[in-house]
């Protein structure tokens, strides 16, 4: 039995989130396809800034998931399952 590697299926998860996203940005102008950009966005609306006087440090987070990038991703699970 052939042991399945998981730093292939989080390299192929995180293609699947940034190709989805993409394709999802490209067709919003798209009449038919701008179901693919329908998504909720969540994070922090203002980074997180920490002063220390010599060193600032800033934390943000902000993700949208659109449907597309949810396809992404179930492209990405079919695909490692064959893999």
């Amino acid at each position: 039995m052939k042991r399945k590697n998981c730093w292939v299926l989080l390299l192929l998860v995180l293609t699947g989130i940034v190709l989805g996203g993409f394709i999802g940005t490209m067709a919003q102008d798209v009449s038919w396809l701008s179901w693919l950009n329908f998504g909720q966005s969540f994070g922090f609306d203002s980074p997180l800034i920490i002063n220390f006087g010599i060193l600032v440090i800033t934390f943000g987070l902000s993700i949208k998931i659109t449907m597309a990038s949810i396809i992404g991703v179930a492209l990405a699970l079919i695909t490692y399952r064959f893999i």
